[in-house]
């Protein structure tokens, strides 16, 4: 029990300190336009994320570089109207979610033949590949204007079924 004494009118006083809590950030919310050098602070907060859920350095890295990819990647789809791009980072007890949304369009932040996993064939960019290398799962979803892509890396060694 931690406590602090002090001297309250010539008496001494006892006061309980509140019980530790963790106080963990558990959502990061990135809100920017197309610039490269966002897209590696995007990075930088997966990278944060990662090494503390526990990944190896060889993992973190690779996650690192597919969010970068990604942000890369969906800023070809962002238009004058909607120039900008917002990452939501979320930890839960077994993985880690990173989406990418942006309104004005019905196409998802990456390409649709490459979260339909064609991302080994031909017609697939490098930065395509580079997304997925990282991530267990890709999921894609359009509402009221706004294009959702949806990065899932499970903490365990398992990747629950879909």
């Amino acid at each position: 029990m931690v406590f602090t004494i002090v001297p309250i009118a010539g008496k001494p006083a006892t006061s309980l300190w509140p019980a530790a809590v963790a106080t963990e950030p558990k959502t990061f919310r990135l809100l920017f336009d197309a610039d490269s050098r966002l897209a590696a602070a995007a990075g930088g907060v997966v990278r944060y994320l990662a090494d503390a859920a526990g990944f190896e350095s060889d993992a973190v890295a690779r996650l690192q570089s597919a969010v970068i990819a990604a942000c890369s990647e969906a800023f070809e789809h962002l238009s004058a109207a909607h120039p900008q791009l917002e990452v939501t980072f979320t930890r839960f007890s077994d993985r880690m979610e990173v989406a990418l949304s942006h309104l004005g369009g019905d196409s998802p932040a990456i390409g649709l033949d490459t979260i339909a996993g064609f991302a080994s064939h031909i017609g697939a960019t490098e930065s395509m590949r580079a997304v997925f290398a990282g991530f267990d799962r890709v999921q894609y979803e359009s509402h009221d204007g706004e294009a959702v892509t949806r990065l899932t890396k499970y903490l365990g060694h398992a990747t629950p079924g879909i």
